[in-house]
Order: structure tokens, then C-alpha cells, then sequence
């Protein structure tokens, strides 16, 4: 396969108020997890699947030893606010002419289905083994701030300091020049690690965007089996520096609950 490839399942689509949402691979996997717990919980139908040859040369494999090409897929979520058309994948491109190019397929099927807002939703990499429920905001529109202020998003002078890279960022760059407002919405993460607790506190954001509720049971579970690999490294890394075992689990862990 040479080039882009747009596979419709359902040629005819109608949506109500229509907003964009991306949850890509990126930093902590934070915005993909939350993505993809959202087509689950609201029971969404997929109707694109993308394979393009900016994808790494790549299959998985399933448990039956099947495998499948990577793609990127797009879904829709109803709720009575608005429809949600939402974008997850296996990975973004692996080059910066298809980060371009693909971004500009998905603004194209986005105009296309009506689309006047977009999402995109990653992680902010702190470095730090610790927890923040912070969620850090930038947008294309400084009209959506004060709006997005409402539902717990942050926003900081010049931050995040190196820019957004990848589509969560390009994405709210080329919109602007078709006059789409958009927000990019980034959960605090190590960057070390998936991070479902990062996920949570970022789904609460979208949960109060669009007004609705979400069951987090799925993410809390994963978000508990992170906590014990964090606490452990946090362990090593306080031992290797010499601070007592019994001292760290005293005071360097009660972030964990």
C-alpha cells in the first residue's frame, strides 16, 4: 500500500451539534485512554478506519496469533449535548510530512461532518514520580479559556514550555486557518509510564465539558496496579539515594490512597 488510505463503514452519516475529539498515542498514553474509555463506556460505533503508509511498517497481533495492520480509527459517541466524533489509533505518524498530512485528513473529514470544535487530549510530562490531578490547557481561540476555567482546566503563561508536538498541537494550529476553535487538554504525567490516574482527572474534564457520566471503574482499576509500580520505583530511586526504606513509605508515598 502506497499513500492514505479512508475505509468508510457507513457512508451516510448525520450528527447533532458534532465536536472532535483525538486521543492519540502520546506522552503517559493519558488522552488515548481516556478516548478509548469513552467509546466504550457510551457504547460508540465505528465508522473509519485510516492505514497510511506514515504509520511505522507494523502488524499486531491478537491472542489467536492474528494479526492486523495498524491504523487509526474514528468513532462516534452520542450524548444529549452533542455527538462526539472521536479519533484513537495504534500510533501517529513517524514522519513530520505525514503528521502534516494526516492532520489535514482529519480536519477534512471533520469539516465534512459538520464539525465547528475540536479536543485534542494528551499528557504534560512532569518529570516527577508524583500525582497531580491538574489539567493544563492551551487553545487556537482565547474566547474558549474562560469557558474551559469552568470545567477545572489550567491554564499558565507560556506553557507547556517546549510547545505541543505531534497532532494534539498541529492539529490546533491548522485549524485555525479553517476558523474551527480548538483546545488542546493535558493531563500532568511523568512521562515515564501509561498513566490511567493522569486519565481520570483529564476524563473529569470532558465529563463536565459535555455534561455528562462516565463510569471510571476501568480506569481506576489500572490506575491502582500503576500506583504500586510508581510506589515501588519511588522506593529504588529513594534507596539509591540513600534514604531509609521505613522513612520513604512514611512520608514519600502517602500521595498514593
Amino acid at each position: 500500500m502506497k499513500g492514505t488510505k479512508v475505509i468508510r463503514l457507513k457512508e451516510e452519516v448525520q450528527l447533532n451539534n458534532p465536536v472532535f475529539l483525538v486521543g492519540l498515542p502520546g506522552v503517559g498514553h493519558v488522552g488515548k485512554l481516556v478516548a478509548e474509555h469513552l467509546i466504550e463506556e457510551l457504547d460508540a460505533e465505528k465508522i473509519i478506519e485510516i492505514y497510511s503508509h506514515h504509520f511505522p511498517p507494523q502488524v499486531l497481533v491478537d491472542e489467536n496469533s492474528e494479526i492486523s495492520l495498524v491504523n487509526n480509527e474514528m468513532y462516534i459517541c452520542s450524548t444529549e449535548k452533542s455527538d462526539i466524533l472521536v479519533l484513537v489509533g495504534d500510533h501517529q505518524s513517524s514522519t513530520g510530512e505525514g503528521h502534516y498530512e494526516l492532520c489535514d485528513l482529519y480536519l477534512d473529514i471533520a469539516e465534512e461532518l459538520g464539525v465547528r470544535r475540536i479536543y485534542t487530549l494528551g499528557g504534560y510530562p512532569t518529570g516527577q514520580l508524583t500525582y497531580s490531578e491538574e489539567v493544563l490547557g492551551a487553545v487556537n481561540n482565547p474566547q474558549l479559556i474562560e469557558e474551559l476555567k469552568k470545567v477545572g482546566v489550567v491554564f499558565k503563561e507560556k506553557e507547556p514550555g517546549g510547545g505541543i508536538v505531534g497532532a494534539s498541537g498541529l492539529l490546533l494550529g491548522l485549524s485555525k486557518f479553517r476558523n474551527i476553535d480548538a483546545a488542546c487538554l493535558m493531563g500532568l504525567t511523568s512521562g515515564y509510564l501509561v498513566d490511567p490516574k493522569s486519565a481520570q482527572s483529564l476524563l473529569k474534564v470532558i465529563c463536565g465539558i459535555f455534561e455528562i457520566k462516565i463510569d471510571e471503574g476501568a480506569l481506576e482499576k489500572r490506575a491502582k496496579e500503576m500506583e504500586k509500580i510508581v510506589a515501588r520505583l519511588k522506593e529504588v530511586e529513594q534507596q539509591q539515594q540513600g534514604i531509609p526504606e521505613a522513612k520513604i513509605r512514611d512520608d514519600d508515598l502517602r500521595y498514593i490512597g
